[in-house]
């Protein structure tokens, strides 16, 4: 038999470096029309201001469920971020001013980016700075609040607890993700004190309504827990609100109202 004859390898990478040419061009041509399309739809910033044990752990996993959404947790945890109202907005700049069609928007042209950030966080004692600053710069507020505040401050006694008795195998979770998790938490019954809670349940509802009349400036939106829970026009009400696309949203977290002993 005779040997077959060796490829041309001129041709050969010829047609490779024209295959990748065809590519490449394809790709530059989609990112123009990307970019030329992304130009119409900004990104979106938006704050969910609440208070802790409010739902807004889930209310978040909700949101990062959508494709065009990024919330990226209670940044303001962290003292050093809050210290003065400088620190603020250098944390809030950090944020907003990253490139988010390349990172956290998830290569969508329509983005919606935001964070937590609780009552208690310097938020309120520097309202004047963040309001102008949200103004400026097009912040949304998302105000998720819980029209039960007694339940409210059940969760708080409840998570303080288990933050040292460690009730899941040794472990505290703030959060529940299963039927079983919330069962073994709910064992724990807080006691409440009844001198103090008709004081501390007002000032739950005054620190929510200071906080609207700080911020009724603002474009904001007002979101209730319960409702969430019960009303499925309350997440398209948000999206829209956000000007992104109305979808089923989700979450890996058990509603809290599946578990009322706990919470």
């Amino acid at each position: 038999m005779s040997a077959s004859k060796p490829p041309n390898l001129s041709k050969l990478v010829l047609l490779i470096l024209t295959r990748y040419a065809l590519l490449l061009g394809f790709i530059i041509q989609s990112l123009r029309l990307l970019i030329a399309e992304c130009g119409h739809n900004p990104v979106r910033y938006f704050a969910i201001l609440s208070m802790q044990r409010s739902g807004s752990g889930w209310f978040e996993t909700l949101l990062n469920s959508h494709n065009n959404v990024s919330s990226n947790g209670e940044i303001f945890s962290v003292l050093d971020r809050r210290k003065n109202i400088s620190s603020i907005i250098q944390t809030l700049d950090r944020v907003y001013n990253l490139d988010w069609f390349t990172s956290a928007s998830k290569n969508e042209c329509s983005a919606a980016i935001g964070f937590k950030w609780m009552l208690n966080q310097g938020l309120l004692e520097n309202h004047k700075d963040i309001v102008e600053y949200f103004n400026r710069r097009g912040v949304s507020a998302i105000f998720l609040f819980r029209r039960n505040p007694l339940r409210r401050m059940v969760s708080v006694l409840a998570n303080s607890y288990d933050r040292y008795a460690k009730l899941l195998n040794g472990t505290h979770k703030s959060h529940v993700h299963s039927p079983a998790e919330a069962d073994a938490l709910s064992r724990y019954k807080p006691v409440i004190n009844s001198t103090s809670l008709i004081h501390d349940l007002q000032e739950t509802e005054n620190s929510a309504a200071k906080a609207l009349e700080y911020f009724n400036t603002t474009r904001h939106i007002v979101v209730f827990y319960e409702d969430l829970i019960t009303n499925q026009t309350t997440l398209k009400q948000v999206q829209e609100f956000l000007n992104i696309p109305v979808k089923d949203l989700s979450s890996r977290q058990e509603e809290l109202e599946n578990c009322i002993a706990y919470f």
